[in-house]
């Protein structure tokens, strides 16, 4: 999802945006040490992900 998407969310939807996305991420680490993970790129776009949703919910605040 781009920031720009991200931008047009509430912060209720950032949120759960955030929950949404460490629950993958959580779910990467467990395939990465089981050795069923084949694209391990896409732990750090997760990684990026959550930060981005994170800043703009700290944007919002301020």
């Amino acid at each position: 999802m781009k920031v720009s998407e991200l931008r047009k969310l509430s912060q209720e939807d950032l949120a759960a945006k955030t929950v949404e996305l460490e629950k993958e991420l959580f779910n990467l680490k467990f395939q990465l040490h089981t050795g069923r993970l084949e694209n391990t790129a896409k732990m750090s776009a997760v990684r990026k992900q959550i930060s981005q949703v994170k800043t703009l919910i700290s944007e919002k605040q301020a």
